[in-house]
């Protein structure tokens, strides 16, 4: 399978080796402390709750937007080792362009719009290869940008969908693509603006499969089915991250809903539950996942604990999901997207993990940081 920059890469002998191994990295990143201030809202505070972790400082965190209700994260590896940072503004339905080596602002793309290249609410987002998959949430349905140009390709989902949130893409073969989306259909919204989950009879179409294929310089897209546990415990209330790791048969997700105890959902590909992790370890409100995937099986997973003072991310064993340790920076909290990439930037050589602050910014992590820090 060729990998897009969030999943295994062709990486050296010896990094591999490496992989993991903190005593062997050096050089802390520099913190850069943006003017944004902490998380607010409803919700625990990380600094009132005791929970053992350990801080990384982060690389840098971009230049507040506080009207644009930032999303979630993505990158793209240049050639050159320049890295393009995108994210996802709900509000003002554009993309946030940034520099993934030091975090400068450069544009946006896009829009408020139903028309191709154009968004209502983009929430997701993932990339591979040169193509950039954007969940519309407002208009129901994923769109396929192609990169650097952000040339729309075509869309796909607006017959099945009806609240997307969150996707995960894996290249099957040239110009072929598996894309697994959730669907956080309510039932309705309570008297604190909360969402209010649909009956456990009904969350059987939770998440939806699809093949897509590039045909003409075109979308193709064939609907595969919908999936979902409708039991008390592998129901997922609230959904939203969702990421696939073939090498184990597992799609990790999130149970946002607090009141019946947020964690991490185990499926397999099959779209049946398993197991649910994390369980306990997670004291506000599971949120985004990421992977970091050795070429041997082995790795972590980075799940995002969302307080709103400063986010706690949790590192689980890639295997086992045994809980190996938990860090937070200085400044990133409510976070909802990460994204995690692999490949060497000029400024982060080993990997950099993306994740976003308070619905207004994102900040960086070095990932030999988090390495060293968590041993």
């Amino acid at each position: 399978m060729r990998t897009s920059s969030a999943t295994p890469i062709a990486m050296s002998s010896r990094f591999l080796r490496l992989c993991g191994l903190a005593t062997l990295l050096a050089l802390a990143a520099c913190a850069h402390r943006a003017g944004i201030s902490d998380g607010t809202g409803r919700g625990p505070h990380l600094a009132k709750s005791g929970v053992a972790h350990v801080r990384v400082a982060e690389a840098f965190v971009t230049a507040a937007s506080p009207g644009d209700n930032v999303d979630s994260p993505a990158a793209w590896a240049k050639a050159d080792g320049d890295v393009l940072l995108i994210a996802t503004a709900k509000k003002r339905g554009v993309l946030k362009l940034y520099d993934g080596n030091s975090g400068e602002a450069l544009g946006e793309h896009g829009g408020p719009g139903s028309a191709a290249g154009r968004f209502d609410k983009p929430n997701g987002i993932f990339v591979v290869g040169d193509l950039l998959f954007i969940v519309d949430r407002g208009n129901r349905r994923v769109q396929v940008l192609r990169l650097p140009a952000f040339a729309p390709l075509g869309e796909f989902g607006a017959g099945e969908l009806r609240s997307p949130y969150g996707l995960w893409v894996r290249e099957r073969g040239p110009g072929h693509y598996e894309v697994i989306v959730s669907d956080s259909y309510i039932a309705g919204i309570d008297e604190r603006g909360d969402a209010i989950p649909p009956p456990l009879a009904e969350l059987g179409e939770r998440f939806r499969r699809y093949e897509v294929s590039l045909a003409d310089g075109g979308v193709v897209a064939d609907h595969l089915g919908a999936f979902g546990d409708t039991t008390a415990e592998g129901a997922v209330r609230l959904a939203e991250s969702v990421w696939g790791d073939p090498r184990h048969d597992r799609l990790l997700v999130s149970e946002e809903e607090v009141a019946v105890g947020t964690a991490l959902r185990d499926y397999g590909f099959d779209g049946r539950y398993r197991r649910t992790h994390g369980r306990g370890v997670f004291k506000a409100q599971s949120e985004g996942i990421a992977l970091w995937a050795c070429d041997d099986g082995s790795g972590y997973w980075i799940a995002t604990d969302q307080y709103k003072d400063r986010s706690l991310f949790h590192v689980f064993d890639r295997a086992s999901l045994d809980h190996l340790g938990a860090f937070a920076g200085h400044t990133v909290g409510n976070t909802d997207g990460v994204w995690l990439h692999q490949t060497a930037t000029t400024r982060f050589p080993a990997g950099v993990f993306y994740a976003v602050h308070a619905d207004q910014a994102v900040g960086a992590f070095d990932w030999r940081d988090i390495a060293r820090a968590l041993h």
